[in-house]
């Protein structure tokens, strides 16, 4: 390849994401999220219509190509080629670049199915992706934002998925995830996003791309401003990984510490264990010994509950009504994380409880066994109508839960003020 074409398609490589939209007066971004009825999955609806299955700890996002050439095949020697290939999935194949006549190089990434498990070798390419300004209540104007970069993927890698998916969205740390490209800077938007999962399918929950405020309806007042209740706890750096962790030092039922083995939820020297976030994880898993230990715990802690017959994979289960209801959830003992930096993450009876029918709540945690990789994964049923901000430049966790406060993920306006 002649030099000046390389150093063309370097320099190309560089153009910033750009609003083509006329400027506005916010500085932040909304999407709705969908929750899909028959798998579960959440999923950021872009371009008005289509939606794309949230995975937080994905490194790059995916999407159906045409067959063939992708649309804008992405140069071997692009930075954001390199930035893509430092994440080669180890479930694919090897994935060389492809080299073309005339010695021209294109970008081969693995894109990954996670529920499936499925990965195939596809080709990096861009695009441009279709959302909303917000004054934080309500969308006030679209946003194009060009020059974003994806995976192609064949119809082979939406196994699994639900029907009429478009592709997936990664939310992760990685510089190519869309929660990296749809924070640019140039548009003054904050290196931030949050989420907010809803817990069901009847209405939308909401992403939101830069900073607060996150307004949702409420009773008393009329709005509450989500990112005024929030928590914080450093996010924790793995090493060679894009994924979201957090330090957890124990576990509490109604205050009373659980005793688990010393660096119980910590890394190990083959950087095994720590606390992850999940939102593709139904439920919240544990290794067997903090799971026993937590369910002999929270088994005391309901003694006078009479118990139910266990259903699967849950293994302890009671009568609902004699746990009792208030005007948030079942009326379980709260169940306390305390985290590294020494704030507490409390899980009320909607976050640690799961109603399965005929007066029967067990409770939403699972055993992972004995080798599980991490300690901990904060399952999406833990996460649901909790606003959880992932601070990107601070490198920090904010967290809150709405159903404390009588509110819910879907209970942000999206009728547009334009």
């Amino acid at each position: 390849m002649h030099p000046f074409t390389v150093l063309f398609l370097i320099a190309f490589s560089f153009i910033s994401v750009s609003a083509l939209a006329p400027p506005y007066k916010y500085k932040t971004l909304v999407a709705p999220i969908v929750k899909d009825p028959k798998t579960s999955l959440y999923s950021i609806t872009l371009n008005s219509r289509e939606n794309y299955v949230i995975d937080i700890n994905a490194p790059l996002s995916w999407r159906l190509c045409p067959p063939g050439y992708p649309p804008y095949p992405v140069s071997c020697y692009a930075p954001q080629c390199i930035q893509a290939r430092s994440f080669l999935s180890s479930m694919c194949p090897p994935a060389d670049n492809v080299w073309m006549k005339y010695g021209q190089c294109q970008c081969v990434v693995t894109p990954v199915n996670p529920v499936a498990k499925s990965c195939v070798p596809e080709r990096l390419t861009y695009g441009n992706f279709n959302l909303s300004w917000t004054n934080g209540k309500n969308p006030t104007g679209v946003a194009k934002l060009n020059k974003i970069y994806y995976s192609c993927a064949s119809k082979a890698l939406f196994k699994s998925l639900p029907q009429g998916a478009s592709g997936l969205a990664a939310l992760s740390r990685a510089p190519l995830a869309f929660s990296s490209q749809l924070t640019p800077s140039n548009l003054g938007v904050a290196k931030k996003f949050a989420i907010c999962l809803p817990s069901t399918n009847k209405a939308p929950g909401v992403t939101f791309f830069g900073d607060g405020p996150y307004n949702f309806e409420h009773y008393i007042p009329a709005q509450l401003d989500a990112s005024k209740i929030l928590s914080y706890t450093p996010l924790v750096k793995k090493s060679n990984s894009a994924e979201y962790y957090i330090g957890v030092k124990g576990i509490s039922i109604n205050e009373k510490a659980s005793k688990f083995s010393p660096n119980a939820f910590a890394f190990d020297s083959n950087g095994n264990g720590g606390v992850k976030l999940s939102t593709l994880v139904p439920y919240t898993v544990l290794r067997s010994d903090i799971y026993k230990t937590l369910l002999n715990d929270f088994s005391k802690a309901t003694k006078n509950i009479p118990r139910a017959k266990t259903v699967s994979p849950f293994g302890l289960c009671m009568k609902a009504s004699a746990l009792g209801w208030s005007r948030v959830g079942l009326m379980a003992p709260t169940i306390e994380f305390e985290l590294g930096n020494g704030a507490k993450w409390y899980m009320i009876g909607a976050h640690s409880m799961k109603v399965v029918g005929n007066d029967v709540a067990c409770l939403a945690f699972v055993d992972g066994g004995k080798t599980a990789k991490e300690a901990v994964v904060i399952g999406s049923y833990q996460l649901e109508d909790n606003l959880l901000q992932f601070d990107l430049a601070a490198s920090r966790l904010g967290f809150g839960s709405l159903t404390a406060r009588r509110s819910s993920c879907t209970y942000f306006n999206f009728t547009s003020t334009v």
